[in-house]
């Protein structure tokens, strides 16, 4: 061995002393050699000095090598032991083995070879036993931290259900809220229209040029603000699960053509084209003309909010698998591809300061995305900064919601109509050819 290794000898006998020494030497191993007579000088010594290897007599003067050895275990002292036993003494040695040591060796086959091979086999068993020790304490020290990690990341995990509850109670009452607030100044919004048009009507009196025109002013503002008013409490139903569609058969194309001419005013008055072609070989669907209307009205309000010059068209046709698509395209501002991801959150507009030129609640798309999910169709938009936006709706021809099939069964309606579902002959009309389409009078 190239090492020098602490070497501690405990016999009574000096000459089974002197014998181990010169074994050792004589195998040639490098080591500091200590010796000691009895076996409470043995525990003392272990017990301030750590060594290699401790050859151990098994008849000591003051007591035996096993009651030594469990000693040194019980004071948790780890040591290398090499159990020296007379003849007859090997019965013990299980017991030995089990209460510590780690080998045995008979004093009768003391020889150089014989210790240098023990020596080197005691001392390479300790060492990986150390290293599984040391293993084993790396383990459990990892398993405690793991517990500890898991046991904050529970205690984190409530937090965060405990901050999820109050966010959806939160959520819950602003809900409320709005729905309240909005339904609250619906009525005297009412009556001011009501009466603001009253007034209007010559049979009530004529009124002077200047009193007509605030009066028209009170009726326009309150039409304005009660369209702010049914956006909030849409989008409050929406939110709150409160708002269910009411499917029925009807034409598309006429409620698409009814839209575009009550539209038709706010687009003249901006001086803008307002186009609109249909390419429908079917123009029956089965969804909620109401909602479908409403979607429609959002999407032209926007895109004549938002063009100053040049025009709008709305395009509605067939596309494969029963569906039919609604374009809405503008000549506008244009929206750029970073706020493509935000454009369809609720009270969120490209603007958000308060002295912002466009104004609203920034629910009209929100309330769109939802409606259209509702119906299980999709939204798409395409735009460019100063060049225009098209918004792209598609819908199934019959949605498929529960409500639906309370009104009217899938078969009453191929019953009915055995054209209702024809698929469309020519879905791929070109945007160009509806920039050709003639305006609808």
């Amino acid at each position: 061995m190239e090492e020098t290794l602490k070497i501690l000898v405990v016999d009574d006998d000096e000459v089974d002393r002197i014998a181990i020494r010169s074994a050792l030497t004589t195998a040639g191993v490098q080591m500091q050699l200590s010796e000691v007579g009895n076996g409470n000088d043995a525990f003392s010594v272990l017990s301030v000095t750590a060594y290699d290897c401790v050859f151990l007599d098994y008849s000591l003067p003051d007591r035996d090598a096993l009651t030594l050895i469990q000693q040194l275990g019980s004071s948790e002292i780890k040591v290398p032991l090499v159990v020296l036993t007379g003849q007859g003494d090997e019965q013990i040695t299980l017991q030995l083995l089990k209460a510590g040591a780690t080998d045995y060796l008979s004093k009768s086959r003391i020889s150089p070879e014989t210790l240098s091979q023990v020596l080197r086999n005691v001392i390479r068993i300790y060492r990986a036993e150390m290293q599984v020790d040391l293993a084993n304490q790396q383990l459990r020290e990892t398993h405690e931290q793991l517990i500890c990690q898991n046991q904050e990341l529970e205690r984190q995990q409530q937090q965060i259900q405990m901050q999820n509850f109050k966010l959806l109670e939160a959520s819950r009452l602003k809900s409320l809220f709005l729905a309240t607030i909005s339904h609250e100044l619906r009525t005297p919004m009412n009556a001011i229209i009501g009466f603001s048009q009253i007034l209007l009507r010559p049979k009530f009196g004529q009124l002077t040029r200047q009193q007509a025109d605030m009066v028209e002013r009170i009726l326009n503002n309150g039409k304005h603000l009660l369209m702010l008013l049914n956006e909030v409490l849409d989008f409050s139903k929406l939110e709150g699960g409160g708002l269910d569609l009411k499917a029925e058969r009807f034409n598309i194309s006429k409620v698409i053509n009814l839209v575009v001419s009550e539209m038709r005013s706010l687009a003249d008055a901006k001086n803008l084209s307002l186009l609109v072609q249909t390419d429908l070989q079917n123009p029956l669907v089965f969804n909620d003309p109401v909602r479908v209307k409403q979607i429609l009205i959002n999407l032209l309000s926007n895109a004549i909010k938002f063009t100053e010059s040049g025009e709008i068209w709305v395009e509605v046709k067939e596309l494969p698998g029963n569906r039919v698509v609604i374009v809405v395209q503008d000549t506008g501002i244009g929206i750029a591809p970073r706020d493509f991801k935000h454009i369809f959150e609720a009270f969120r507009q490209v603007d958000q300061t308060i002295t912002r030129k466009y104004p609203g609640t920034g629910l009209g798309l929100a309330i769109i995305d939802s409606l259209v999910r509702m119906m299980g169709g999709k939204i798409f938009l395409e735009s460019k900064l100063g060049v225009g936006s098209m918004f792209k709706i598609e819908l199934p021809r019959q949605i498929t919601l529960p409500t639906v099939a309370a009104h009217a069964p899938v078969s009453q309606l191929d019953n009915d109509n055995d054209d209702f579902f024809c698929p469309a002959k020519n879905p791929h009309q070109s945007s160009s050819q509806s920039r050709k389409a003639n305006r609808i009078s």
